[in-house]
């Protein structure tokens, strides 16, 4: 028997990349699984953004399951920039990235069994940038610090953490040179590196954590890079 048999869990963003990685680790340790994604597929699909897609999602998932016990909240918010980011644009990655992990952990509560685990996948773009980023970074920092206050509110009975993953390459590819050396690690990152946090998390080994933000990015926001370190050059 898997770790999970007999647990409920629910991804959203699950049809691709960290998302779907995180859905198949999940059963393979026995857990049911539930996806939801603005993608077509033999998931649940709708947009996280509207709140009644939410609520019949939730009614979903509790009128064939009865109660959840792990809920994820992976699905991307937008990336674009002040230069061309609109306000509806900016508001819409807020309404993926924060107002929907917010609005789904508050209907699921009641349900929730206890020893639940709510993950919310942030992004080591919580505490740095690249330039025309601001709708993706912004979303992303607001979900690292409704992590923290989702904790303090659900506990004891359900512990919130989340996870801010560096550069992760969803294909998988491995890289060489400066690409990799950049990450004191020597590699690029890839789902599964992301998945088996989640999983631990939400594990009975993982007890005592909660409310905390977890970087896996191989150390890549510990590196101090100047010009022409590990094979970079702004020339």
């Amino acid at each position: 028997m898997g770790q999970f048999e007999q647990k409920v869990a629910v991804i959203t963003g699950g049809a691709q990349g960290i998302g779907k990685c995180i859905a198949e680790e999940f059963r393979k340790e026995g857990a049911c699984t539930e996806i939801i994604d603005i993608q077509e597929g033999d998931w649940y699909t709708g947009d996280l953004a509207d709140p009644a897609v939410l609520e019949d999602f939730v009614q979903y998932v509790i009128g064939k399951h009865g109660h959840i016990d792990i809920l994820v909240n992976n699905a991307l918010p937008n990336m674009k920039g002040i230069d061309t980011c609109s306000y509806e644009e900016f508001m819409n990655a807020l309404a993926v990235g924060v107002g929907a992990p917010f609005y789904l952990s508050k209907l699921f509560l009641p349900y929730f069994r206890e020893g639940s685990s709510i993950i919310n996948i942030s992004s080591s773009r919580d505490r740095m940038s690249q330039p025309q980023t601001e709708s993706y970074t912004a979303a992303k920092g607001g979900i690292a610090a409704l992590t923290h206050a989702m904790a303090v509110s659900l506990g004891p009975k359900v512990r919130v953490n989340s996870i801010s993953p560096g550069w992760i390459d969803t294909a998988y590819t491995v890289y060489e040179g400066p690409d990799a050396y950049q990450q004191p690690a020597g590699r690029v990152g890839d789902p599964l590196d992301i998945a088996n946090m989640v999983l631990y998390l939400c594990s009975e080994k993982a007890g005592f954590i909660s409310g905390e933000n977890i970087c896996i990015d191989g150390g890549m926001t510990k590196l101090m890079i100047y010009h022409g370190d590990h094979g970079w050059s702004l020339e």
